[in-house]
């Protein structure tokens, strides 16, 4: 459960490495056995060349020339000011943001809320029975100037929990950063309207108002060995209304839309949706990836899942041709179908094998659209079969990608990982075999 960081951004957070917070700042004692050991371990691992470079990064954001300035920084309150505009305008430039100084300030203090995004997210999902170990500091959780939480990595008042959380904060907002600039660059919102728009004029039925939902409920029988589902029928909401599950079933609600082909309306459950930004920094974190252009392919991405194997053909080849009705071509990339039986086979860290569905990008319209399509048993499956369930991946991959030992690493959040995942799988078990 472990990732080699190498010389990318992640290794800063890593602390069995050379750039790990220890109990006094970088700079503060100068001749200590932790700059000793520090000097030592950036030898050993041939990061010489990344400290220097880190360190001019500081000292130029910081307009110092030396660790002793920087103390001397801390105090002199009556600079902050100052130093704080010239870095707001240093990144305002770096990140390609236009606007007047209030605007420039907006929206790097919303980097700082998407780097708070992202813990919360693991507090509050992921993570939720380790709440109280993984809390952000309060002071770094209201800091929101770059300047402000580089000092409090050097001031030695702070403890080591209260830097290490404001040097994890300023490296959350660097990719922050990236990505929003990489959404302005490729227009993701507009691009995103733009694909609702296709949905609603030219795939949805036409008889359906857009936004218009019919509700059902799909009734599952599934596999005391590992929950998978053996039976799924579709009820109503008068079917469903007052149903009681019995010991090893499931009532699963849908919201489907319909689609029209060859004048037969097909019923489709669909989750349409646009990655949020501490999604995207987690995805990088991940991929041990700096670029977003690289790491972050499936920005825009549509969930659909259909009665049948045959239905998912049919919507498959309706959306080529509701591109060709919105006078674009669409290309099909990337296409994996594993409905009829076959394996899944997956690069993605904590992701099972055993997993069907229909995969594929969609490009058209100058979009590249990512669309999973299932079919009421592979979903459910999805949902609820052991190893494979979704609330089971995402422990999988936060863990065995080696993202959660970085952010809350054990010497700091005393938090033994492998302990945690298992437990966690665990509780997410029972949760939904209902025990």
């Amino acid at each position: 459960m472990s990732n080699n960081w190498g010389n990318t951004i992640y290794s800063l957070l890593e602390q069995t490495g050379p750039f790990a917070t220890a109990d006094s700042p970088p700079g503060y004692r100068v001749f200590s056995a932790e700059s000793r050991q520090r000097s030592g371990c950036l030898r050993d691992k041939e990061m010489v060349t990344k400290y220097r470079a880190t360190r001019n990064q500081i000292f130029e954001f910081l307009e110092v020339g030396s660790f002793s300035k920087i103390h001397d920084l801390i105090k002199a309150k009556e600079d902050h000011q100052r130093i704080n505009k010239r870095a707001y305008r240093l990144l305002a430039n770096m990140f390609g943001i236009e606007g007047n100084e209030r605007e420039i300030v907006s929206r790097v203090n919303n980097y700082s809320r998407t780097a708070d995004a992202v813990i919360n997210y693991l507090k509050n999902k992921i993570l939720a029975n380790y709440a109280p170990f993984i809390e952000i500091t309060n002071e770094i959780d209201i800091t929101t100037s770059p300047v402000e939480l580089l000092l409090i990595m050097f001031d030695n008042r702070y403890h080591k929990k209260a830097r290490f959380e404001a040097k994890r904060k300023l490296i959350l907002m660097s990719l922050a950063g990236s990505i929003d600039q990489r959404e302005r660059e490729t227009q993701i919102e507009g691009k995103f309207a733009s694909f609702l728009d296709f949905l609603n004029a030219y795939v949805w039925s036409p008889e359906s108002k857009i936004g218009e939902l019919d509700i059902y409920y799909l009734l599952s029988t599934h596999d005391k060995k590992d929950f998978s589902c053996a039976d799924v029928r579709v009820l109503n909401l008068a079917e469903a209304a007052g149903y009681k599950p019995e010991p090893g079933q499931k009532l699963t609600l849908i919201k489907r839309r319909r689609f029209r082909e060859n004048g037969r309306e097909i019923p489709i459950y669909v989750s349409v949706r646009k990655k949020p930004p501490e999604a995207k920094v987690l995805k990088l974190i991940r991929k041990n990836e700096e670029n977003p252009a690289i790491a972050v392919d499936d920005e825009l991405g549509l969930l659909g899942v259909l009665d049948t194997v045959a239905e998912v053909r049919i919507f498959q080849k309706h959306l080529t041709e509701s591109a060709i009705r919105a006078n674009s071509f669409m290309t099909l990339e990337d296409i994996s179908d594993t409905l009829g039986g076959s394996g899944y086979k997956s690069s993605n860290i904590g992701s099972s094998s055993s997993t069907p569905m229909m995969k594929f990008f969609a490009r058209m319209g100058g979009m590249r659209v990512e669309f999973i399509v299932h079919t009421n048993k592979s979903y459910l499956d999805y949902i609820y079969k052991k190893d494979v369930s979704h609330d089971e991946y995402e422990v999988k991959r936060i863990f065995d990608s080696g993202v959660a030992e970085l952010l809350f690493p054990r010497e700091i959040y005393h938090l033994d990982m492998a302990i945690v995942k298992a437990d966690l799988i665990q509780w997410f078990r029972k949760r939904i075999e209902g025990k």
